[in-house]
């Protein structure tokens, strides 16, 4: 192996940071490996605008690049906790799916059923990937229910001057709304979560200490547990029943199958 990517050091300060850092090089490089300069950057998340800058990072005397936002695993970053970047991100995606398959979902000859089909298997799983996670808001919902209407419309071959409505393409296409998929995607993983032992990783984030950061003016950001007691309010669901994960699954499987 000559090169490794995608490595992340998280910490709460900026020495944690540079610590973490400079063991990672010295382990490195005592194995033969080298920790590209160019090419690391770090991103200081500031979720309160009242917080003060931790300063600049360095590694051995050179000051690294600082970013506010970057690509892991697929997804993107922000260093203000907005996800708008990661949205557009897959959109983009979505789109690049679907024009490699515009062959088949814009051909007349084929039925509007196995295009459906197959929009839910290769499509919108890209469009949607790490939505489980998105601290959706309305703007968001309604940036995403556009994108998939345009495809869907361009798939049945109708536009908007032929004033059919939404809900009749769906049903002919047999897709139902993406809002619905993102919520069960995202109860799904809440059912995940709840499960876990609580030592585990995953299972921490639900007890973070959160008190040292300074809110400001205006309305609180917009949370994944908000969107959560929405889900569970409109559903009519108990968190106790993700413990009994046959009935918790059947609960939240009301949309179409991916």
């Amino acid at each position: 192996m000559l090169f490794a990517d995608d490595i992340l050091l998280v910490d709460k300060t900026r020495e944690g940071v540079e610590g973490k850092l400079e063991l990672w090089r010295s382990t490195l490089e005592s194995k033969g490996f080298r920790l590209s300069r160019s090419k690391t950057e770090y991103m200081e998340c500031k979720f309160s605008s009242n917080r003060p800058s931790e300063g600049i990072v360095t590694l051995d005397d050179q000051v690294i690049n600082k970013s506010t936002r970057f690509r892991y695993l697929g997804s993107i970053v922000q260093s203000d906790g907005e996800i708008d970047g990661d949205i557009i991100n897959r959109i983009q995606v979505g789109w690049l799916k679907w024009r490699n398959a515009s062959g088949l979902l814009c051909d007349r000859n084929v039925p509007l059923k196995l295009k459906g089909k197959f929009y839910k298997m290769v499509v919108r799983p890209a469009m949607l990937y790490g939505a489980e996670c998105w601290p959706l808001k309305e703007k968001h919902n309604t940036k995403l229910s556009v994108t998939e209407m345009r495809m869907l419309r361009w798939m049945s071959g109708f536009t908007l001057r032929d004033k059919i409505r939404n809900e009749h393409i769906r049903e002919k296409v047999g897709v139902a709304p993406i809002e619905d998929k993102i919520r069960e995607s995202r109860l799904r993983w809440f059912g995940h979560i709840k499960r876990r032992p609580s030592d585990d990783p995953v299972k921490r984030v639900e007890v973070l200490d959160l008190t040292y950061i300074k809110k400001g003016r205006g309305r609180p950001k917009k949370t994944w547990l908000e969107n959560i007691r929405n889900d569970l309010s409109l559903l009519d669901l108990n968190e106790n029943l993700t413990f009994n994960r046959t009935q918790w699954r059947k609960r939240i499987h009301i949309a179409d199958p991916t």
